[in-house]
């Protein structure tokens, strides 16, 4: 069971631009998949090139977050990052030289998948913004299948339904989604760094070279995560969420300390890795869009097909070292 403290600051809640809105009239399949040009792309670009170098990216183990078709601040540090591993010069652009290190391995980017019947199959429900209300669920799955396949295919639920237009997306439909299935793993890691700055978690092996990297949403100063060495001393699966209005300063007198069920729209997501400081932890997020782009209350938030990344990488006693 996980307890933990868990706030979000509203405030601090920076969405990125809405892409769909103006472009998804000009977005086609052809056009995401065209690897015969390499446009220049830098932040505040929008398209199917985007969308093309955002899956390439994911697939790269350097995760943009997720898949959008608009350049904002995770992907420039993803493609920053990137072009370090790879000898290029760190401009966060992309220019040919990192379009032909991004297709070097294979330039495939989407690909068709059958919907199937246990993705359409639920149950799924709309989860209530009260605490008190989700601990009645028996389960905080995802609220519609749109959700479901935008999760297991890493793009925002608007840019799966952008890319098929008129699709019902029920069992035996054929779509179009990114194609990060079958993304070859590193080598496990030595160890964790967490830039605060940055908002980046990037997994290092043995001579420190960046094997991943994935963007991280952080506590801000009320619960900051302490700058120093830390360690993963626990790992936990469709995690139990511990709601205690004790530690979150929560005046609702209605509410009262209660365990919120597993699920990936629990408040942890779908995965939880504890630190050896207490309460603070590497989890996932029902809220992917948000991450890099909002302050939490104390713990370390990444997208969900993140979290699970990190866990095939990284396991408990890898130490984690905290940076400015």
């Amino acid at each position: 069971m996980v307890a933990l403290r868990y706030r979000v600051l509203a405030a601090s809640v920076l969405l990125a631009a809405p892409f769909l809105a103006n472009a998804a009239a000009s977005l086609r399949v052809e056009a995401v998949e065209n690897t015969a040009t390499a446009p220049s792309l830098s932040r505040g670009a929008r398209g199917a090139a985007v969308v093309q170098a955002q899956v390439l990216l994911d697939r790269a183990w350097f995760s943009p977050g997720e898949i959008d078709a608009g350049f904002g601040e995770n992907m420039v540090r993803a493609v920053s990052t990137f072009q370090h591993s790879k000898g290029l010069r760190e401009s966060g652009r992309i220019d040919s030289g990192t379009w032909k290190a991004l297709r070097a391995e294979g330039d495939a980017v989407l690909t068709t998948y059958t919907v199937a019947a246990a993705d359409v199959a639920g149950p799924f429900v709309k989860i209530p913004a009260d605490m008190m209300e989700r601990a009645r669920l028996d389960h905080l799955g995802y609220e519609n299948v749109a959700e479901a396949l935008g999760e297991k295919f890493h793009l925002s639920p608007s840019l799966l339904r952008a890319l098929n237009p008129g699709k019902r997306f029920e069992a035996g439909d054929d779509i179009v989604v990114p194609d990060v299935a079958h993304a070859k793993a590193p080598p496990k890691a030595a160890s964790i760094e967490l830039s605060k700055a940055r908002r980046v978690l990037r997994l290092l092996d043995r001579e420190g070279r960046v094997l991943a990297q994935f963007p991280i949403s952080l506590g801000g100063k009320r619960d900051e995560l302490p700058v120093g060495r830390l360690k993963v001393v626990s790992e936990v699966k469709d995690p139990v969420f511990t709601f205690d209005p004790a530690r979150l300063a929560d005046t609702n007198k209605e509410h009262v300390k209660i365990d919120i069920p597993a699920g990936p729209n629990n408040p942890v997501g779908v995965l939880w890795m504890g630190l050896s400081k207490p309460h603070f932890g590497l989890h996932g997020t029902p809220q992917p869009a948000l991450v890099g782009r909002r302050e939490t209350h104390g713990c370390v938030h990444l997208t969900n097909w993140d979290a699970l990344k990190l866990s095939a990488l990284a396991s408990p006693g890898i130490p984690v070292d905290v940076g400015r």
